[in-house]
């Protein structure tokens, strides 16, 4: 979805079960982004590199920083937030997706779609050449999600946790 030179703060989309609204947070939300963020950490500790206990630690001035460092989507149903997922600019001409989460009630309803392409909008319109992103092994629907949007595993691994590795995946945008 093409929308000029510039990405709309708010982005509504019909899904199966209703209306969801995805939208950038700005500096303001951290607070919001906050309980997000730790709700995804406790929901789902294996998907994520840091831990709950590290992150509720930290104080509001690193949450300021992390959404104004990053392009953070938050997707809201008519139950609340309903996802999250940031977006990294790299030095390569690259973009990295990170943190990206469904919650529980809003999964199996089109949301990790709609951020997933929000981040692919973010992309293209900065004239960025490729989104990558981790996947945990294992991750089977994580790994499904991404590969309907066209990523593809690059063949690049590296360690997780103990016993654990995670891989990449790519997505090369056409050039304009």
């Amino acid at each position: 979805m093409a929308w000029g030179n510039r990405l709309p703060q708010r982005r509504a989309d019909a899904t199966v079960s209703g209306m969801t609204t995805v939208r950038l947070l700005e500096v303001e939300d951290w607070s919001l982004y906050r309980s997000v963020r730790l709700a995804s950490l406790a929901d789902a500790p294996e998907a994520f590199c840091s831990t709950l206990a590290r992150e509720e630690a930290f104080a509001p001035e690193v949450w300021r920083e992390r959404v104004a460092a990053r392009n953070t989507y938050l997707a809201e149903t008519e139950d609340g937030p309903g996802g999250v997922v940031a977006v990294v600019p790299g030095e390569d001409g690259a973009a990295e997706l990170v943190g990206m989460w469904v919650a529980p009630a809003a999964r199996g309803r089109g949301v990790g779609d709609l951020l997933v392409r929000a981040a692919l909008d973010w992309t293209a319109e900065r004239g960025l050449s490729e989104l990558r992103l981790w996947v945990v092994e294992g991750n089977s629907r994580a790994e499904r999600l991404y590969a309907r949007h066209g990523f593809a595993r690059t063949g690049v691994t590296q360690p997780h946790r103990p016993g654990e590795k995670q891989f990449e995946m790519a997505h090369v945008l056409p050039r304009p």
